[in-house]
């Protein structure tokens, strides 16, 4: 599995490599390259615009269009320096360049600390389909700086955290009970690493998401559709945000198809009120958010596949459920 590290292993690390390409947005190439930049040798930066709605055919064509003007050969290394996004598309393009190249993860949020940087998947989205195409692809290493998340807004923080929280709801009742009430950054910092380890074991026992990773969708069924959606919206959610409202609504059906109990979800709402106040509360017409969870690759032609919970900190796969099922529940 791919080996993790801090921050001050990167420099033995790069030291293998000759060619080296890291790819940025406008956000961490002002915040995060400066604090790295001395640790490599020679390298060339590529640096495209950061939000969902960039990590596409068209950025993906911009990077690879820069590595043939720089003559970059299979004994690159490609270094994603960024949040999900980043990690998602730059993991893309390793997975494709002349048929792969070595690359490494640096996260820079929350988010890709303990999820979008784990795992070897990467994606990149087709109109507003969430990672229509992508691939399993593992990085050589994930390099850890928890320090990165001094320069985020609140916002993003809380982003980060809905995945944290989901990691133990699905996975760990004691992940969930110590992450439930915080409040400070610094607090967020000491479970990190816990988090990340709950996905890390996951994805070690099932690598390319045949049976028990399938736990992770936790939330991202109705999640990643309600994300879809915002994107066609002036003020467009963050994946965190999209997630927090898939949590709180997959509660609610793991309530009636998997017998989660109602003390439980009463628990489950009241934190994610807490963290995420009346934005759990958003509506999105069912039928909007339909075509959408019907197009993810989980899915066949009429029923959505989904991942509930059967109580706080263990969760069952593959529940098939119709429109009017999904309708039922959430009505």
């Amino acid at each position: 599995m791919t080996p993790i590290y801090a921050q001050s292993d990167l420099s033995a690390f790069v030291k293998k490599y000759t060619e080296i390409f890291i790819l940025v947005d406008e956000h961490t190439f002002t915040y995060c390259y400066p604090l790295l930049e001395d640790v490599f040798n020679s390298h060339y930066v590529i640096k495209v615009h950061s939000g969902e709605e960039y990590k596409n055919i068209e950025t993906f064509s911009i990077i690879v269009n820069e590595l043939l003007e720089k003559k970059a050969t299979r004994q690159a290394l490609f270094i994603n320096l960024g949040g999900g996004v980043i990690t998602d598309l730059g993991g893309f393009v390793s997975s494709s360049y002349k048929r792969g190249i070595d690359f490494i993860n640096i996260p820079t949020t929350l988010l890709a600390m303990v999820d979008a940087a784990i795992g070897g998947k990467t994606a990149l989205d087709v109109q507003l389909y969430k990672n229509c195409i992508g691939s399993y692809y593992w990085p050589q290493a994930i390099f850890m700086c928890p320090d990165f998340l001094d320069t985020l807004p609140i916002r993003h923080i809380k982003s980060g955290l809905a995945e944290m929280l989901k990691h133990g709801l699905i996975a760990s009742y004691d992940h969930w009970n110590q992450l439930k009430s915080i409040s400070e950054l610094t607090e967020i910092k000491k479970h990190i690493s816990h988090s990340a380890q709950i996905k890390s074991n996951i994805v070690e026992q099932d690598p390319n998401e045949k049976s028990i990773r399938k736990m992770l969708n936790f939330g991202h069924t109705i999640g990643h559709a309600i994300e879809s959606v915002s994107l066609l919206s002036a003020k467009p959610l963050l994946h965190g945000e999209a997630i927090a409202i898939g949590m709180y609504l997959e509660t609610k059906i793991s309530h009636i198809y998997s017998q989660l109990s109602l003390d439980m979800l009463n628990e489950i709402e009241k934190v994610l009120h807490l963290h995420f106040g009346e934005l759990i509360y958003t509506t999105f017409p069912l039928n909007d958010l339909w075509k959408y969870m019907l197009n993810d690759k989980k899915n066949d032609s009429n029923s959505v596949n989904f991942t509930l919970l059967t109580e706080i900190g263990n969760a069952e796969i593959n529940y098939q459920l119709s429109y009017q099922e999904i309708e039922k529940a959430l009505a």
